[in-house]
């Protein structure tokens, strides 16, 4: 009974160390960075960081955008209140009929000083 626990406990450690070997060529197949996993996560991982790098870039680009826009915009509201300042001031001008015929050949300026009409040629 003894000598067949003996061949078994053999069998057991011999298995065991075929089992050990099988699994550390899977291992160093695995970590391999030419054709294995290893070589994959390298690529992987330098993407990543390329990847980084580039969002970073159209972040910087984006707020460099942004602020443009920010500066046309204020351009904008301000060229759009001198215009309705200049549109409310056409109102107090007066109308083509009340200028007289002799003076609608030439042009008619307002005198900011005075409330008469000036006729340049």
């Amino acid at each position: 009974m003894q000598i067949i626990s003996d061949i078994l406990l053999a069998a057991g450690a011999i298995a065991a160390a075929v089992y050990c070997l099988v699994l550390s060529r899977r291992l160093k197949r695995f970590t391999r960075l030419e054709g294995g996993m290893g070589g994959a996560i390298a690529v992987l991982s330098a993407q990543v960081d390329e990847l980084t790098r580039a969002l970073k870039r159209a972040e910087a680009a984006t707020k460099a955008s942004a602020g443009a826009l920010d500066e046309q915009m204020a351009r904008a509201a301000a060229a759009t209140n001198r215009l309705e300042l200049l549109l409310a001031a056409m109102h107090d001008l007066p109308d083509l009929e009340e200028i007289p015929r002799t003076m609608s050949r030439r042009s008619v300026r307002r005198n900011s000083t005075r409330s008469r009409y000036e006729v340049a040629e």
